[in-house]
């Protein structure tokens, strides 16, 4: 019985999760961009997060200013920040009940990659869905395969991959609202909060992963071993 239950809920849900700032302890892009390029982005993230500018715009206008002798020191800045706390044991949970987990970045699919496996995490991660780079020119060129007319990663687009009665999305900020408003059950913290009051969806706010996953397991009663 046991057996049967797990097969049922592997295809019945799915997790979609953020990576800057919420996997991240930091919103490990703005802290790049304000680093690599802080002009640009001294004029641009007020305009992102007020939702003056698309966020394509502003991620392939920040981005587009910073020379591709400097993506060798991006992923190593960003390849070593801390990540939040729970994250190993919220995706050991996941594995165990048969539940992928899927990363959704607005940034940069080398720097997910850097920092998940560095802290030996990505063998865990279903899948990755964020910005490629194109280097060949003097200046950082980023697409994605997912890209829609106002976003660089449409996360919708990446969602819709995954057929699931259940979809459950973890954020932070404003790269997450169209995958929030698209979820059946969303995890938010810090601007996301206040972006999903405006829209009238309703959310579990999180601190850390043992949150999400103390609620996850409650919701849908599973027991396990601390």
């Amino acid at each position: 019985i046991k057996h049967f239950l797990l097969i049922i809920m592997k295809f019945s849900r799915v997790v979609f999760c953020d990576f800057d700032g919420t996997i991240t302890t930091q919103d490990t892009f703005i802290t790049m961009i304000e680093k690599f390029a802080p002009e640009v982005s001294a004029q641009l993230l007020p305009m992102i997060f007020i939702r003056q500018i698309t966020l394509k715009e502003g991620v392939q206008q920040t981005l587009g200013s910073i020379s591709t002798n400097y993506y060798s020191q991006i992923i190593e800045h960003t390849g070593h920040q801390p990540i939040r706390a729970g994250l190993k044991e919220f995706l050991d949970f996941l594995n165990y009940i048969k539940i992928p987990c899927v990363v959704i970045s607005g940034g940069l699919t080398d720097v997910v990659k850097a920092l998940l496996e560095r802290q030996q995490l990505i063998n865990k991660i279903a899948g990755i869905y964020a910005g490629e780079v194109d280097r060949t020119g003097q200046y950082l060129r980023v697409y994605s395969s997912i890209e829609s007319d106002t976003e660089l990663v449409a996360k919708v687009k990446a969602m819709g991959k995954y057929p699931a009665t259940e979809k459950i999305a973890i954020g932070d900020s404003v790269t997450d609202i169209n995958m929030a408003l698209a979820a059946d059950l969303v995890f938010a913290r810090d601007r996301l909060m206040r972006y999903l009051d405006d829209e009238k969806k309703s959310y579990v706010q999180w601190q850390d992963f043992f949150d999400v996953r103390d609620h996850l397991a409650s919701r849908w009663q599973i027991y396990f071993y601390n």
